[in-house]
């Protein structure tokens, strides 16, 4: 496999590996006038994945296309990587150690802790509890997992792709979160060009943005709304090569039209979604990607790992 570009064939590959392990997620087709919108608006319900959100996905086919040490495996995870890697590991009999920052919501800590894999809590964001994560992987000689940087991860992530295409082939544009890149790698990936592929970031955490900008992945500052799972210092070299061939544009949404995504995604559908998985729909209702009038559009909800109390801050 190319360590840089990931195509079809990796795609496929991953399918067959790991659809045993994994769930077909629903798409949901929305009537006329849905958020009043006049464009055709399908969500691609990934949130109901295993542990919450598409992770397992790329979780699985890296294990299973790897030689597991008896000291297993290790990740650093904003959560729902961790929460995918430790139940990928505990469903394929290994051990898992994952590394988590303070900022991460502690529901998640919990959660991979109640999947039987050893937490460790950093101080400070992803970038910190990745670096820890790998001086202890020197350590014990785990298999490292990456969130969203290696072939395998987002191969795994692109199978996301290719079962959207067989639901709704007719689909003009798919909207796709951004935080590393992984997922938006994948999809893109599979589709080479064949359908519109819009990726979306939280203005406060744009690590894809100013690749872009700067023609490499580069080191940004971020944080505010959406940062627990779509902040990170740095792109990865993964997505940045496929963003760049595959990929339309990368739009920016504000922190408060995430979360008013979240609360209309409830009210309105009675889907809940967390910060980072309720940011592809809010490129739509921001404007932040204007459609065509009929224009059909997949917004990929990829995750549900939030706190609830954000519906009730009306």
């Amino acid at each position: 496999m190319d360590r840089l570009t990931i195509g079809r064939g990796d795609i496929e590959t991953a399918d067959d590996r790991i659809r045993p392990y994994v769930r077909r997620t629903p798409v949901l087709e929305l009537g006329p006038g849905a958020f009043d919108l006049a464009c055709r608006i399908t969500l691609k319900l990934e949130l109901m994945q295993h542990t919450g959100s598409f992770k397992p996905r790329g979780a699985f086919n890296k294990i299973l296309s790897s030689d597991v040490p008896e000291s297993g495996v290790i990740a650093a995870s904003g959560g729902n990587f961790g929460l995918a890697v430790a139940f990928a590991a505990h469903t394929l009999g290994h051990r898992a150690e994952i590394f988590v920052p303070s900022n991460s919501p502690r529901v998640k800590a919990d959660r991979i802790r109640a999947m039987g894999a050893v937490v460790t809590v950093v101080d400070g964001w992803y970038d910190e509890a990745l670096e820890a994560s790998h001086g202890r992987a020197a350590q014990t000689g785990a298999l490292v997992m990456h969130a969203y940087d290696q072939p395998e991860v987002v191969a795994g992530q692109g199978t996301l792709g290719l079962e959207l295409a067989d639901q709704d082939p007719d689909a003009d544009t798919v909207l796709v979160a951004i935080g590393g890149g992984g997922l938006i790698a994948g999809v893109a990936g599979w589709y080479e060009g064949r359908t519109r592929v819009i990726g979306v970031e939280p203005e406060t955490s744009r690590s894809m943005t100013a690749a872009l900008a700067a023609g490499e992945p580069v080191d940004v500052e971020y944080g505010g709304y959406a940062a627990d799972s779509l902040g990170t210092r740095r792109a990865g070299e993964i997505a940045f090569t496929i963003v760049s061939k595959h990929v339309e544009r990368v739009v920016l949404v504000p922190g408060d039209a995430i979360r008013d995504a979240q609360r209309r995604l409830w009210h309105e559908v009675r889907v809940f979604a967390e910060p980072g998985g309720a940011a592809a729909l809010a490129a739509l209702l921001a404007e932040a990607y204007e459609p065509e009038p009929g224009e059909h559009v997949v917004a990929l909800v990829c995750g549900a790992n939030g706190d609830l109390g954000v519906l009730s801050e009306d």
